[in-house]
């Protein structure tokens, strides 16, 4: 039964139009640029995928490199092939499952041979579609998805005998691959590899719109005739066809992470049928009911692009990661079925807790609780709550243990849907390990320098992490967690030197010497500068102890004045600086915002405007560093909006300088915030007042409350800081721990 009504429940997603705040004239896909993002560092790919769909079907152009994660850079010439699962803007290459390559006669298997150049201007792509002519055999690529599965479609130049070639070696490490050649029109199997996550099991059935003459199983690249199944390390397949001039072939494939059963269902559930017109334009739909539940107003197009490009990289991930039949692999590779929500994979939490995870809290209620419910999950199958969770696997990659901040930014935001009592056992649990540096955090109030790699960064971010399990607490009533976890949330305070106003490592003494610019084991991603801002928890202890605002405002005002040089050995993830602000890496996006909690919000105004303008672009190298799964591009969308959460779990947002003439937020709850702007230009960027449902506003932030309940806030804008707007006592947002 439950088969049953997951393939209705698929179908009628399949083929859902827009709802209806929508205005079906509104095609909000025209805006989207997916190349954007793939120049660079911003490790984005082009190709088709809906909205958190398992399958991202794009092109591979490169092989390895850190530049290379997504499979695809912009800078390329050449492409492999096309595959079937990609990582969108992540610093760790995986995926590349599933390679396909159409090519002419002769048969060529290494991909050296198969591969072919190929001209920008031959290369298109949109939400869901994706398309490109192959120079070395004029033979056009389309590309196209649904959420299991993908389509390609082939359109041959001449007459003749044409191939299309399966490469289960591509990239990653495949411990075991398994090829069945079915009758004359379908290739099945498994692909079992080792990069990022260690094991990846990724199940595909491949299916083409008309029977192949000819076919093959090849191991390490040496072709076994009469062959039709196979398993092994090395495996690759070709099947032929007799085509004619302009012919079309298409191959639809469905992937699963459960066994070829369950790609089978996700084929015929989803794609029962080669219909690519019909498919691409479900595609089209599902992102255009994504995209519209923030539409914008604004005569700067380029602006536009960015902004909704931004949305439709926060739509990527999280993957759905269960079949249409409720299946799926869970965190200890055994095979589950969910009942009452979906189960998804690729976690990026270090990244994602600041800004996507919020994002979603506002707009995507409902996938937020299926997010944690995956949570709960993992957590009673493997042990613990995701760090950097892949395909079923820990990677354990990055630090904190984030998972906590999106549980308590929805459960203290009303986001119902999953058990609280299970999710704050999963959160207790996270917190009393001894990995990682905890043993020597909860011995000490902070991790020592000799005694484990990122120790001042580990100290700050398990600080946060800390409060937001406290803030659950005592909403739970359990006031004897609440005050241990208080107490931890303040640990912040055991690694910053009063002599120096940084946040620095010690071993009992303070590390000397001590280098501020140093890019070190002492912390992630950053140095002392960055990591001297993050206290998102408790902004007003931070400010008592640099001895008050002026004080705050003036160390803010020293990081983007610094020298933007860098020093130590493990700069390469170091990307976007002003001064010594680094907005390609995460543990700066908040700290523009900090001049609300001092008393000057025009200042934030002025570099949060700067930072949209300088850092991001409508171009492939548009982004200033990793896309990481959606946080860079959710930090625009909040910032062009005019407002971001400093601390997430808390309920208040940080007033910056939103950028548009008019934008509305639409709700799950029907209802919907607009923001208006007068006078609004690169120049008029700072707010001289504000209204609030026609009511007089000074407070520089907004609420929670604020937002969902609907209204409307209009922000007259000027060339010219206005001093006073946002200053007074009870304006000025505020973080504070009393205990």
């Amino acid at each position: 039964m439950k088969y049953k009504f997951s393939i209705f429940y698929s179908l009628i997603s399949l083929f859902s139009f827009v709802p209806s705040f929508c205005n079906a004239q509104n095609d909000y896909t025209a805006f989207v640029d997916p190349f954007i993002g793939t120049g660079g560092h911003g490790h984005t790919f082009p190709g088709a995928v809906v909205p958190f769909g398992m399958v991202q079907l794009s092109p591979d152009t490169r092989l390895e490199g850190w530049d290379g994660c997504s499979g695809y850079h912009y800078s390329d010439s050449i492409i492999y092939g096309f595959s079937h699962t990609h990582l969108s803007g992540t610093g760790g290459s995986d995926y590349g499952d599933i390679l396909l390559m159409p090519t002419l006669d002769p048969l060529q298997l290494q991909n050296k041979d198969y591969s072919s150049t190929f001209k920008k201007a031959n290369e298109k792509a949109s939400p869901g579609y994706y398309s490109v002519l192959l120079d070395k055999s004029n033979i056009t690529v389309e590309l196209t998805a649904t959420k299991h599965t993908g389509l390609q479609k082939y359109t041959f130049p001449k007459s003749g005998y044409s191939n299309v070639i399966l490469d289960l070696t591509h990239r990653d490490k495949v411990k075991k691959g398994e090829i069945n050649i079915v009758g004359n029109n379908e290739i099945n199997g498994v692909r079992i590899s080792s990069a990022w996550a260690e094991t990846q099991m990724v199940y595909f059935v491949i299916q083409f719109s008309k029977p192949f003459r000819k076919s093959g199983i090849a191991k390490s690249d040496i072709i076994q005739d009469g062959i039709k199944r196979d398993t092994g390390e090395f495996l690759k397949a070709y099947v032929q066809f007799e085509t004619k001039q302009g012919e079309i072939i298409y191959a639809r494939i469905g992937i699963s992470g459960v066994s070829i059963d369950g790609a089978r269902k996700n084929l015929e559930a989803e794609q029962p049928n080669f219909n690519f017109e019909k498919v691409e334009k479900n595609a089209h739909n599902l992102w255009n009911r994504e995209l519209s539940k923030i539409e914008i107003e604004t005569k700067d197009i380029k602006a536009k692009k960015i902004f909704y490009t931004s949305l439709y990289h926060c739509f990527i991930a999280p993957n759905i990661y269960q079949d249409v039949d409720g299946k799926y692999r869970g965190r200890d590779l055994k095979i589950h079925e969910t009942k009452d929500f979906n189960y998804y994979t690729v976690f990026s939490l270090w990244d994602t807790y600041r800004a996507l995870h919020p994002l979603f809290t506002l707009i995507d209620r409902k996938r937020t609780a299926d997010y944690i419910n995956t949570f709960i999950t993992q957590y009673k199958q493997g042990g613990c709550l995701p760090v950097w969770e892949l395909s079923g696997w820990e990677t354990n990659c990055m630090i904190g243990y984030h998972a906590v901040s999106v549980i308590a930014e929805a459960y203290l935001k009303g986001i119902p849907g999953f058990d609280i009592q299970k999710a704050f056992e999963a959160m207790k649990f996270s917190a009393m390990e001894d990995r990682n540096g905890l043993k020597s955090y909860k011995e000490n109030g902070y991790i020592k320098f000799n005694s484990e790699g990122q120790n001042v960064s580990r100290t700050l971010e398990y600080a946060y992490d800390d409060w937001c399990i406290a803030m659950v607490a005592k909403k739970l009533g359990k006031e004897k967690d609440y005050k241990y976890f208080i107490k931890r949330a303040q640990n912040y305070k055991n690694v910053f030197d009063t002599s120096t106003g940084f946040m620095r490592p010690r071993n009992g003494d303070f590390l000397s010497p001590f280098d501020t610019y140093s890019v070190d084991n002492n912390y992630t991603e950053a140095n002392a500068w960055q990591y001297s801002f993050y206290v998102p928890q408790d902004l007003d202890g931070h400010i008592k102890l640099l001895g008050g605002k002026n004080k705050l405002v003036n160390f803010l005002d020293s990081l983007f004045a610094a020298s933007s040089k860098l020093t130590g050995h493990e700069q390469m993830d170091i990307s976007g600086m002003i001064g010594q602000y680094v907005h390609g890496n995460e543990p700066s996006h908040q700290i523009a915002y900090e001049y609300d909690y001092a008393g000057q919000p025009w200042k934030s105004q002025y570099w949060v405007r700067r930072i949209m303008d300088e850092l991001y672009d409508n171009k492939p190298d548009g982004l200033a560093g990793n896309e990481d799964c959606g946080q860079m591009s959710a930090w625009y969308i909040l910032s062009s909006l005019g407002f971001y959460e400093v601390c997430p779990g808390g309920n208040q947002y940080a007033i910056g300088s939103p950028i548009f003439d008019k934008a509305v937020i639409h709700f799950e709850n029907g209802k919907s915030f607009t923001i208006s702007t007068t006078n609004n230009s690169k120049i008029y960027k700072y707010i001289q007042s504000a209204t609030l449902n026609n009511k007089v506003y000074t407070k520089s932030f907004l609420t929670y409350e604020d937002l969902t309940k609907g209204g409307t806030i209009n922000f007259d804008m000027g060339a010219e800081p206005n001093k006073v707007w946002g200053s007074g006592i009870t304006d000025m947002p505020e973080t504070k721990i009393d205990n």
